[in-house]
């Protein structure tokens, strides 16, 4: 195939994917209400995942702190073969059935919380038995898979089964499964934050201005959602640690 052939199929291949997702609207759904409840309870969401699914979990994970200015502690990611794991492949961790087991216990786990486990097979050791063990503990847990009726689905509480068929590079998870995986942890902590009053219109209103691009998103949001100029809301943010939210309250309301 020439390197158009190669685009053009896998921009077809990846239709799939939202087909995917949209036949799995209902379940998704309900993760999103489950992740809410929980962080509304001080609970936190605990993503398991091993290579590719660990790496996309601890990247959703990663990025809710800066996003909706929320401790890193609420949303964290559980991935076989440690933290040296996000950066390079450590293929034999996935099958530790032990090591999710002992990293979700260092957690503590209590009611309160979460577990979502992602894995593209369904089978993956590490992700099984800590989906296992923690509904065992009386946790919440969803189950995330690419393939149907496999034990991460019918361990977890909650299965969903993401049907993005096989991959054009056969068993190359990292394409199909991966980008699904990748989508269905936006909607659902991205559907959990708003549920969760973290979002006002399409606004997030409790990002961190730990820079000066985001410090100019956080001016923007402020004329956005009030009658004052983009000078008067960077000085306003500068004299209320660029809390989004202490500067509209101490506006007047706009009609």
């Amino acid at each position: 195939m020439s390197a158009k052939q190669i685009v053009r199929l896998m921009n077809e291949e990846e239709n799939i994917v939202l087909r995917a997702l949209k036949a799995a609207e209902e379940p998704i759904a309900i993760a999103i209400e489950k992740v809410a409840a929980a962080y509304r309870s001080g609970g936190r969401t605990i993503y398991i995942g091993a290579g590719t699914s660990g790496r996309v979990a601890t990247m959703d994970a990663a990025e809710m702190p800066p996003t909706f200015g929320i401790d890193a502690s609420l949303f964290v990611a559980v991935i076989a073969g440690g933290a040296d794991a996000s950066g390079k492949a450590i293929e034999n961790a996935e099958d530790d059935i032990h090591a999710s087991v002992v990293a979700l216990n260092k957690l503590k786990l209590t009611p309160s919380d979460v577990v979502i486990g992602l894995a593209a097979s369904g089978t993956t050791p590490f992700v099984v038995s800590a989906v296992r063990h923690a509904r065992q503990k009386g946790v919440w847990t969803c189950g995330i898979a690419n393939n149907r009726n496999t034990p991460l689905l019918s361990e977890a509480e909650l299965g969903i089964f993401l049907d993005t068929g096989p991959e054009i590079l056969t068993g190359s998870t990292r394409l199909k499964a991966g980008t699904s995986q990748k989508l269905i942890l936006n909607r659902i902590s991205t559907g959990a934050m708003v549920l969760s009053g973290k979002v006002i219109e399409n606004l997030m209103v409790d990002v961190k201005a730990s820079n000066a691009k985001l410090k100019e998103r956080c001016a923007h949001i402020v004329t956005e959602l009030s009658n004052v100029t983009k000078d008067e809301a960077w000085d306003l943010l500068e004299a209320n640690d660029w809390n989004i939210r202490r500067v509209l309250d101490s506006l007047p309301a706009v009609v």
